[in-house]
């Protein structure tokens, strides 16, 4: 069987692994049949992706029972950018990038639904480290919904690194924080990555050092916290308003 670090599974994310490309292999569900299945098997003939009917059994064995719908493509292992590659690329293609600094994200539904809405509102790509946080695995690829396919995502071995890099390359870089400037009041022009840190501990101290300013999430509620990606969701499209006025 493939690496597991090798799958795609759930629809709208081996789709979209199809039109990029990406796939080696499709394993579809032998008892499904009908328009929607027919599409991914029209999709594998033209990517030249051979197709496979397995047993429900065998694909729930092959994602450890997620839930798959019924279709599961083997792909390469994620290719990753290089920093100095996402840079540059970003640079030429707009004055005002806006890229994601993620410390220790270790939940992969957090990373999968991150790049779901970063796609969305045009974060132009997502920093994340090698160590202590995860990288792009199957239910990363599941819950993104594809968009894993069109959102550039380095791993760096130095976060702090990374982000002295970032400085010297032009970008302001802001952090979230219980204390700081309400992100309302956000200046959102100009060369600029936000940091989001790891879901219980917050942005490390090292990181904290590297952060331009610190912006916070008002709260009048008893939890003092959003989940990750609910919280960079709101700091997402707080930069896409400040930047597509009506």
């Amino acid at each position: 069987m493939e690496n597991k670090e090798g799958l795609v599974f759930g629809r709208h994310a081996v789709m979209e692994s199809l039109k990029q490309g990406h796939g080696n292999k499709l394993f579809v569900q032998e008892d499904l049949t009908g328009d929607k299945i027919a599409r991914f098997l029209k999709e594998a003939k033209r990517q030249k992706v051979a197709v496979v009917r397995q047993p429900k059994s065998k694909l729930d064995q092959m994602t450890d029972k997620s839930n798959h719908q019924g279709v599961v493509l083997t792909v390469a292992p994620y290719a990753y950018w290089s920093l100095d590659d996402l840079i540059e690329t970003t640079q030429q293609k707009t004055e005002m990038p806006f890229f994601l600094v993620l410390d220790g994200i270790e939940d992969p539904h957090n990373l999968g639904s991150i790049l779901r809405t970063s796609d969305a509102a045009g974060v132009d790509g997502i920093i994340i480290p090698k160590h202590r946080a995860t990288g792009v695995t199957p239910v990363v690829a599941k819950t993104s919904t594809g968009a894993v396919e069109h959102v550039p995502i380095a791993r760096v071995t130095n976060l702090v690194q990374a982000t002295k890099k970032l400085k010297e390359a032009g970008f302001w870089v802001f952090g979230t924080d219980m204390n700081g400037k309400d992100y309302r009041q956000w200046n959102t022009q100009g060369a600029i990555a936000l940091v989001i840190g790891n879901e219980g501990k917050g942005i490390s101290p090292l990181m904290k050092k590297e952060v331009d300013e610190m912006l916070t999430i008002p709260m009048v509620g008893h939890v003092q916290s959003l989940n990750a990606s609910v919280a960079t969701g709101l700091m997402i499209y707080e930069v896409f308003r400040g930047r597509h006025s009506l």
